[in-house]
């Protein structure tokens, strides 16, 4: 007994144990916007791909770092030679093998090459800041992306809230409606506009769930999610619509400063500038340090091993200096296509420049617009909501005009649909335009 009870305890264990893990695989992922934001920068397959080309442009620059020092190169042959030698003692001739084997050590050392190797250094170094500039950028643009759908999901969310509230609305205007129907002072048609108006807010209600899902999906996608992940955001206890910006100038100067893209820029500039010395360096001598020791030994000779390699043991030292005398106009070329690379860079950062400063005035006048919308649509929809209410009012007094009662309600869900997207229109330009100046965004 005894055993089986303690069976059924395992059982009983184990069964638990797999309902509670099922139930903690199927929990639902709750994330705020900031948990998005963490997720995607890490985990983002573009970033991460950025993230590598850096890594590879590291090594490019301690590659450039070590070509600055000597190297240093061995080398060791060991062969055997069979040949027919005439032998004189008998005549004729014999098949005889030889061993023989060399060793050594070289070194070479560039002691000036007209500043290439430094500049080439200098070079690395640039493209290495350039490389991590990149995974900046593509982390700013996933950051707006990210924060678009978040807010359209916060959107549908709260239209779902207001839609609700509409239905509910209907069914209470519904049943009111039947008993008068019932007591015959309410037309049929009345009736049946009233049943018609309940099941157009229930269509609503539904196309706005739709859409909160699709948004939800798009935010998935965005994130990299897979689809087996239940996934859901944090609502946030509110969300502040005030207008307080800071001016266009300010935003302008604090893009150009803080903006990667327009570092990267700046920096290309400089590599190309490089680039220019290095074609220079072409164009001039080389010195470089050689230096080198070796040895060997052959069997057909009558000293010993280590005998043969102290007579046969030489050193090298010596100075090289290649002077560039014709080049088939090589070096020339060169220099020319960097002057010209040159020009590419500063006209590409211009219109990297221009092109920030067109977006940081558009988010501008984008936020300023939202609020100014936002205004008019809060106004709208406070005004449609107290003529409503007061239409609805009227309805429970008995003072039942239902021509009246439709137009209201889609005056006021026209009114309402409007200051919910104004609102988070609103929201999602203001954090546009401060994220362009430099403000993290948050909610």
């Amino acid at each position: 007994m005894l055993k089986y009870f303690l069976l059924m305890i395992g059982l009983l264990t184990g069964v638990w144990g797999s309902l509670h893990a099922q139930d903690t695989v199927a929990a639902p992922l709750r994330w705020d916007l900031q948990a998005c934001l963490d997720y995607a920068k890490k985990n983002n397959i573009t970033i991460k791909n950025l993230r590598w080309d850096a890594r590879s442009s590291e090594q490019d620059l301690l590659q450039a770092r070590a070509a600055k020092l000597p190297n240093l190169t061995a080398s060791l042959s060991q062969s055997v030679v069979n040949s027919n030698n005439a032998n004189p003692v008998v005549g004729g001739f014999q098949t005889q093998a030889n061993a023989s084997g060399n060793y050594g050590l070289s070194s070479s050392w560039v002691i000036y090459n007209g500043g290439y190797l430094n500049n080439d250094v200098k070079q690395k170094n640039i493209l290495l800041e350039s490389a991590q500039l990149n995974v900046q950028q593509a982390e700013n643009d996933i950051t707006l992306q990210i924060t678009q759908a978040y807010l359209n999901i916060l959107l549908q969310k709260e239209n779902i809230v207001y839609l609700r509230e509409l239905v509910n609305t209907s069914k209470s205007q519904l049943a009111l409606g039947k008993q008068r129907f019932d007591a015959g002072s309410l037309a049929r048609k009345d009736y049946l506009q009233l049943e018609a108006t309940l099941a157009n807010d229930e269509y609503n209600l539904v196309t706005a769930t739709n859409a909160h899902r699709t948004n939800l999906i798009t935010l998935k996608q965005i994130l990299q999610l897979p689809s087996s992940v239940n996934f859901d955001v944090v609502q946030p206890d509110t969300l502040i619509t005030d207008q307080s910006l800071v001016s266009l100038p300010e935003a302008v100067h604090a893009a150009v400063q803080s903006r990667p893209e327009v570092k990267a820029g700046e920096l290309g500039v400089q590599s190309a500038e490089l680039g220019l010395e290095k074609s220079r360096a072409g164009a001039l001598p080389t010195v470089s340090l050689g230096a080198g020791i070796s040895s060997g030994f052959s069997d057909n000779q009558d000293l010993k091993y280590f005998n043969q390699l102290n007579n046969n043991f030489y050193q090298r030292l010596g100075v090289t200096v290649s002077i560039p005398i014709f080049a088939n106009r090589i070096n020339k070329s060169n220099i020319e296509r960097s002057k010209i690379q040159i020009e590419q860079a500063k006209l590409s950062l211009q219109g990297t420049k221009t092109t920030l400063d067109q977006a940081v005035e558009q988010a501008y006048i984008n936020a300023m617009n939202a609020q100014a919308q936002l205004t008019a649509a809060a106004s709208q929809w406070k005004t449609m909501q107290e003529s409503f209410h007061i239409t609805n009012e009227q309805l429970k007094l008995g003072a039942f005009n239902t021509v009246d009662l439709l137009t209201q309600k889609n005056l006021y869900v026209q009114a309402l649909q409007a200051y919910v997207s104004a609102k988070y229109n609103s929201v999602l330009n203001k954090k546009i335009y401060e994220f362009y100046a430099g403000a993290p965004v948050t909610l």
